[in-house]
């Protein structure tokens, strides 16, 4: 076992080149941030780990069925356009937009140091996820943003090595975090915008 960020696989590494995002490691980087609300220890987040995992299997089973075509994230969404239904494509829009609101409370647990993570991940939300949500699953987040542990003690955790070992040091674990992060942002405003650009959201 490792510290977190050392046991997943960091956004930061995930290959982009002129055909796109590389979607196996981008899925790669993605199942270990949903590992990452196990940190949060809230059960009230068990709903968005598994909406996160739901659409990281959409797209997998895309890109099983039909490994050529979907190299990159772009390349998958582009293989899917002319058929009847769109799962991948679908999918991977809803993961974007969890990814985004992770990505967006963290920046804001990283960017104000006496920010509780309750306030930081409640703004990343209103700004990401919460104008697609009816108000059954805004209630849902709120329950899960109120669980939400001390800032301190969520450090704690993220440094923490679960065998036992020692702790990532303050000053690496804030470097590798925002590297992570920036990756993450990086990727999704990538594929958002190709979305946008292409139309692919239309209809779903």
């Amino acid at each position: 076992m490792a510290p977190f960020l050392e046991s997943v696989k960091s956004f930061a590494d995930v290959p982009i080149t002129d055909a796109g995002v590389d979607t196996l490691a981008s899925l790669e980087a993605s199942e270990g941030l949903v590992r990452l609300f196990d940190l949060l220890g809230s059960a009230a987040f068990s709903v968005v780990q598994s909406d996160l995992r739901g659409n990281i299997e959409k797209v997998r089973g895309r890109y099983n069925s039909a490994p050529a075509q979907s190299t990159t994230l772009e390349q998958l969404v582009e293989g899917e356009k002319g058929e009847k239904k769109r799962t991948a494509t679908e999918g991977l829009m809803w993961l974007l937009r969890g990814l985004s609101f992770t990505c967006k409370g963290l920046q804001n647990v990283q960017n104000n140091k006496s920010e509780e993570i309750s306030v930081a991940f409640t703004k990343g939300y209103e700004v990401t996820l919460k104008k697609y949500h009816n108000f059954v699953v805004k209630g849902v987040f709120s329950v899960a943003m109120k669980a939400c542990p001390y800032r301190v003690d969520f450090y704690k955790k993220l440094a923490a090595d679960p065998a036992g070992g020692p702790s990532m040091p303050e000053d690496k674990l804030n470097e590798e975090l925002n590297k992570w992060l920036t990756g993450l942002e990086h990727i999704v405003t990538r594929v958002e915008a190709f979305y946008e650009k292409g139309g692919y959201a239309k209809g779903l």
